[in-house]
Parts: structure tokens; C-alpha cells; sequence
């Protein structure tokens, strides 16, 4: 048996959402088909892809490394089609584009260029600012489509937000920290690490979250809005740094090296996406660049 695209798209969801419940009713269907669904791909691929506890479901290792093949597969087939529709023309009219920090530097120039080259008529006007406020924009009809972490979008009743790219945390070290040495890091032995925190599109919040477990503060060494400045301070021993591995690049600026590891547990993953308004018509451009973007990989492998 092989799986389906079917299977992929509950997939998705269920990752997305956290809970059978929330992926059943986003994609109008039965809780029942959405758990028949994820425990058919499990069994077709041989992996756990979720492990249940009492609140839901919470993905696997596997599952992420998963999800990731599952993303880049629908897209592909969402560019396929999208070859065949309105061949040969190209949109016209304005673009109101959202961002937030962290795809603004990291993911939306090699999007953007694809979209200019098919559609070099649209006049694009881009705005970043935090995620809480493109929201606000986007359900006051002021700009049509954003590109952020769908998986912190509060405003899910009037807004649709569709996941197109998935980047797990990773520990960030300079060359020769003890734990490069170690076959398995966790979560208790970054306890006494002085910690590099980057204070964009919640990070902080999401560091700060993940270490509670611990049962003590954070030793927080530095806050910065600077992913470089990160880099730097990581590459000349001041502290480490729990990031999403979207940004990880192993140089810093000065030249300096960067190791990253995978740390064992439950680490979050961040989700970058599209984002539009619920229940109205996209203009011919907003429409074209929703379909660029789900044809596109959104971010290379470093």
C-alpha cells in the first residue's frame, strides 16, 4: 500500500492544529477519517508519527522529519496544477504583502523574486511588523495576504493559514563546546548554560517556555533582535542558543564556526506560512502569489 495525498493533507493538519479534533473541523470532515487517515500513513511507512497522551497528540522526531517530505510533496503538486491554469498570463493590479521579522530575513527574497519574474505587472507593497498586528491588518481587509509563523496565528476563526514549510530547534554552540562531544544532548544539560536569546517573532517566549521544565530560570547571558549578532556571540563562546534551524548558518560574520545539534525531547517547531482573511476573494495577484508560494520551498537547506 502506498500512501495518499489524501493521508498527507490529514497528516499536515493534525501537525499543525496539535489535536484530531482541530484538524477535523478545519478541514470540515470526521474526526474518525483524520485518525483512520494518520494511522494508515504510520502503518504504510513503518514509523510512529505521533505519540498520544491524554490532551492530544504530540509529533515525533520521525513525524517531523516527516513532515517536512509531506509539505514540500503537496506543494509540489499544488505547483503542478497551477501549471495548467491561466497558462501564458500573468497578473496584474497591486500586491499588499505582510512579514514578520524572521521571514523577512530569512525566507520571503528568493520568493519574491519567482513571483516579480511571473509577474512583473504587480505593484508589491510589503509591511513587517510582530505577527499579533499583520492580524489585525488582514482581518480589517488592509492587506491581503502575510507571510509569518502560522503556528502562532491567534485569530484562527476568521483567518486561514496554510503551513508551508516546518523548522525544528537546534542547539547552536562555537566549535569545541563540551556537549559537541556528547552522542545525545538534553534539555537538563543546558541547566547551567549561559543563554544567547533572540527576542523576534516570539522566540524568547518559546526559549524561556521550553526550559521551564527545568524548574529554574533561564541564565539568560544576552537578549538581542539580531540574528547575527546571535551568531556572533554563540561563535566566541559567550553563551548558546536554542533556534529554529531556518536561520542556522554555521559561519558567523567574523568568520567564526557554529555547530548545531539536535537536542532529544519535545522541542517546538516553527511553521511558516500564508496567511489571508477567511470568507473573501483574493485579487488575481494575491491569488498568483498564494500559488508561487505553495510551488515554491520556501527555505533551502543550509
Amino acid at each position: 500500500m502506498s500512501f495518499t495525498l489524501r493521508q498527507l493533507n490529514y497528516f499536515v493538519a493534525v501537525a499543525e492544529y496539535g489535536s484530531v479534533s482541530a484538524a477535523a473541523q478545519s478541514l470540515s470532515i470526521s474526526q474518525s477519517s483524520v485518525t483512520e487517515a494518520v494511522k494508515d500513513l504510520e502503518a504504510d511507512l513503518g514509523v510512529k508519527l505521533f505519540d498520544r497522551h491524554s490532551r492530544g497528540l504530540r509529533i515525533t522526531h520521525r513525524g517531523h522529519q516527516f513532515l517536512r517530505h509531506a509539505t514540500t510533496i503537496l506543494a509540489d503538486v499544488s505547483g503542478a496544477r497551477r501549471a495548467f491554469d491561466d497558462e501564458g498570463q500573468s497578473a496584474q493590479g497591486k500586491l499588499h504583502l505582510g512579514l514578520t521579522s524572521l521571514v523577512s530575513g530569512y525566507v520571503i527574497s528568493d520568493l519574491l523574486a519567482k513571483y516579480r519574474r511571473a509577474n512583473p505587472k504587480v505593484e508589491i507593497s510589503a509591511i513587517e511588523d510582530s505577527g499579533e498586528y499583520l492580524e489585525h491588518l488582514l482581518i480589517g481587509g488592509e492587506m491581503d495576504v502575510a507571510v509569518m509563523m502560522t503556528s502562532r496565528v491567534t485569530e484562527r476563526h476568521a483567518l486561514h493559514a496554510e503551513t508551508l514549510d516546518v523548522s525544528p530547534y537546534r542547539l547552536w554552540m562555537p566549535l569545541g563546546h563540551r556537549l559537541t562531544i556528547q552522542d545525545s544532548i538534553s534539555l537538563s544539560d543546558l541547566k547551567d548554560e549561559p543563554l544567547i536569546i533572540l527576542n523576534i517573532d516570539e522566540m524568547e517566549q518559546e526559549t524561556v517556555k521550553l526550559l521551564s521544565v527545568l524548574g529554574t530560570q533561564p541564565k539568560v547571558a544576552f537578549r538581542t533582535r539580531s540574528v547575527e549578532a546571535v551568531r556572533s556571540l554563540v561563535a566566541t563562546g559567550a553563551g548558546v542558543a536554542l533556534l529554529p534551524d531556518l536561520v542556522y548558518r554555521p559561519w558567523s560574520l567574523e568568520g567564526d564556526r557554529i555547530e548545531a545539534r539536535d537536542v532529544s525531547g519535545s522541542l517546538p517547531v516553527v511553521q511558516v506560512g500564508l496567511v489571508w482573511r477567511k470568507g473573501s476573494k483574493l485579487s488575481t495577484a494575491a491569488r498568483e502569489f498564494v500559488a508561487v508560494a505553495q510551488a515554491h520551498k520556501m527555505i533551502s537547506s543550509t
